[in-house]
């Protein structure tokens, strides 16, 4: 079925105006294609990742390796989801790297689309289900303002394990 605006009202959760690509702190939710818990589950209260939390996790390990202007914050992988600082950074500080006279700067959707892209690829290349959707079209994405609301994303970044059993994305959740 082709787009209509009439009948999808798909809304943009960007903000109006904002250069996705400027340097700051970006607090991300990426979900799997119909909350399917995919990359492992939760076992006395530790996540303990299958072999596609696995993928998961080294495709988002392997980001900065891609883009230079990347730093990895706070990052959890959970059944179904994962929760995720991004950092995008001036220059290149890591040691024995050299910025390139014309270092691209690529946008958070571009960072997300590529994390998808790449642990989706090897996902299914592992269960031999190539086109099949591993994420959901879309993410969560909020720009992190001041070191509160950083501190306060990664403490509920890091309890995100410890309250799976109340967390929306749970299909096990009492309702």
């Amino acid at each position: 079925m082709k787009f209509d605006p009439k009948i999808h009202h798909r809304h943009s959760i960007r903000l109006q105006g904002y250069d996705y690509t400027q340097s700051g702190a970006y607090f991300v939710t990426i979900i799997a294609w119909q909350r399917e818990c995919l990359f492992g589950e939760i076992v006395d209260g530790e996540m303990q990742l299958n072999q596609f939390g696995k993928i998961v996790e080294r495709a988002w390990f392997d980001l900065p390796k891609h883009y230079p202007h990347v730093e990895l914050g706070t990052f959890c992988i959970m059944p179904n989801h994962v929760h995720a600082v991004i950092l995008l950074i001036d220059g290149i500080v890591r040691a024995g790297l050299k910025p390139a006279p014309t270092m691209a700067r690529h946008p958070l959707s571009e960072i997300v689309r590529a994390f998808k892209s790449f642990s989706a690829r090897r996902i299914n290349e592992l269960r031999k289900t190539q086109g099949i959707p591993v994420w959901q079209r879309n993410y969560y994405e909020h720009i992190i303002r001041n070191d509160e609301e950083h501190n306060r994303i990664y403490l509920y970044i890091e309890a995100n394990v410890d309250n799976w059993v109340n967390d929306d994305e749970n299909p096990m959740r009492s309702k």
